[in-house]
């Protein structure tokens, strides 16, 4: 009991002032990788389908490699940390994203490129589930919220960077520049982490209990599945397709029946007695699913329809997630004071319209042609995702918060797996050119115009659904009198 103590009070003992800052410096960058590893690469797809001769719906795997291996691990990771401890973990994940990222930038082809992507994706699951554990580790309580705002900002640093960062490094060096740009940044990480996190990075649970491989690999075949589904056939659904959903889903139900009898389930089961926390759910998935197709189609729409080079593509691609990160703030003050529910269903109505904009794609209006719609509706995005959030936590008992932000987490990354595999393939068939074949060219401004259309009105159709249910669900909460 006394050596017991005496850990607890070693790992939760104050680092030296130096130690404190390596720590939150390497946090920092950790975070910002792997927010860039999301972002950098959409710009670079057009470049891919150039240099490897490839179809639009082969390259997507690209940016589907790498979110379907962090939502594979990242539910686990927190498991794997109470294993063998936080910060060799975290060293490990640094260190994998690194190296993946050599391949990646020097792959001579592109199964060997997206390969290298899924691991890159590992690594990026290790460091975006450990980093935010390792701050009541480091930091003094009184200093935990500037500590996790500052991650919070890194983290919308990389995804606004990504684009303009990524289109600069294109225009100017290639395609594998945006990947090798990860290297200098990775080893200066993990560097900054082998000084700066506490030695005794571990938790109290350190080499105990077990991890669930058969609930991960059931996650992983079951997302690998339903992303195939998606993308196989080049716009054409047929047989395999069907069968692969079909596949998925009984992984799903797998999966479910796997958590039940796990000790240590990747998933905790929840109890969601509120409709509105099965609707914040799914409005979740749904929104994560309309803007991941921004950043997998605008480019196509932005390089062949209005004709613009990578580095300007990049700068333009950057508007959404700027708008995003400097409306965070207005979009916290109009939840406090509006509230959480109403707040959620006008951002998802702004989001609609945003939407709805990008669904016309004039080309004749150049550049404001995706800049002003993109800007309304990453408005609407940022409007929603903080009042979402809020009326999600807000919503459930103190002892369930852990559950549901996995739940929230998972939500969200099975949207943006959903958007980068349904949205892109809805783009394909739009843009489908009867004399080249589904999405193999994409050559024409017309063509490119056209795909960006319909998805865009796929993707309002979605906010509306989204939207819809949002309301019910409120009007479900007041009838069963949920505060």
């Amino acid at each position: 009991m006394a050596v017991a103590e005496q850990n607890r009070e070693l790992i939760s003992a104050p680092q030296p002032t130096r130690s404190v800052g390596l720590a939150l410096a390497s946090l920092s960058l950790a975070t910002l990788l792997s927010s860039l590893g999301t972002s950098i690469a959409s710009v670079g797809l057009p470049s891919l389908m150039q240099a490897f001769d490839a179809s639009f719906q082969a390259v997507q795997w690209v940016v589907l490699a790498y979110l379907l291996a962090i939502t594979t691990l990242i539910v686990g990771a927190g498991r794997l940390a109470d294993m063998f401890g936080r910060r060799p973990l975290l060293l490990g994940g640094i260190a994998l994203f690194t190296l993946a990222s050599v391949v990646c930038g020097l792959a001579p082809t592109l199964w060997l490129l997206i390969a290298a992507r899924a691991v890159q994706g590992l690594g990026a699951a290790l460091m975006m589930a450990l980093t935010l554990a390792f701050v009541a580790q480091t930091v003094s309580k009184e200093r935990t919220g500037s500590a996790m705002g500052l991650l919070g900002a890194m983290s919308a640093v990389g995804t606004t960077l990504g684009p303009s960062l990524g289109g600069l490094l294109i225009a100017g060096l290639g395609w594998r520049a945006i990947f090798l740009v990860n290297v200098p940044l990775g080893l200066l990480t993990f560097a900054l982490a082998w000084r700066g996190l506490p030695a005794r990075g571990g938790t109290m649970e350190a080499g105990r209990g077990t991890f669930d491989v058969i609930g991960t690999a059931l996650l992983a075949l079951t997302l690998g599945a339903y992303a195939l589904a998606l993308t196989l056939g080049r716009g054409n659904f047929g047989v395999l397709n069907l069968g692969l959903l079909v596949a998925a889903g009984v992984g799903v139900i797998l999966f479910a029946m796997a958590q039940a009898k796990a000790k240590m389930p990747l998933v905790q089961p929840a109890r969601p007695r509120d409709p509105r926390l099965s609707a914040g759910l799914a409005t979740s998935l749904i929104v994560a699913t309309v803007m991941m197709a921004t950043l997998v189609v605008a480019p196509f729409y932005l390089t062949r329809a209005l004709g613009l080079d990578a580095g300007m593509v990049g700068m333009v691609l950057s508007t959404g997630p700027l708008v995003s990160t400097l409306s965070a703030l207005l979009a916290g003050r109009l939840t406090d004071r509006f509230g959480a529910h109403g707040m959620t269903a006008t951002g998802l109505a702004i989001l609609a319209t945003g939407t709805l904009l990008l669904s016309l794609a004039l080309t004749r209006l150049g550049i404001a042609s995706y800049v002003v719609p993109i800007a309304v509706t990453c408005f609407g995005y940022a409007l929603f995702q903080t009042a979402n959030n809020a009326a999600v936590m807000g919503g459930v008992s103190a002892n369930e918060r852990g559950v549901v932000s996995g739940l929230l987490n998972l939500s969200r990354n099975l949207g943006l797996i959903t958007g980068a595999s349904l949205m892109g393939a809805i783009f394909a068939m739009a843009s489908s050119d009867a004399r080249h074949g589904i999405g193999q060219q994409l050559s024409s401004s017309a063509a490119a115009a056209r795909g960006m259309q319909i998805t865009f009105r796929t993707a309002t159709a979605l906010a509306l659904a989204a939207l819809v249910i949002a309301l019910l669900s409120v009007r479900a909460g007041r009838k069963s009198n949920l505060p």
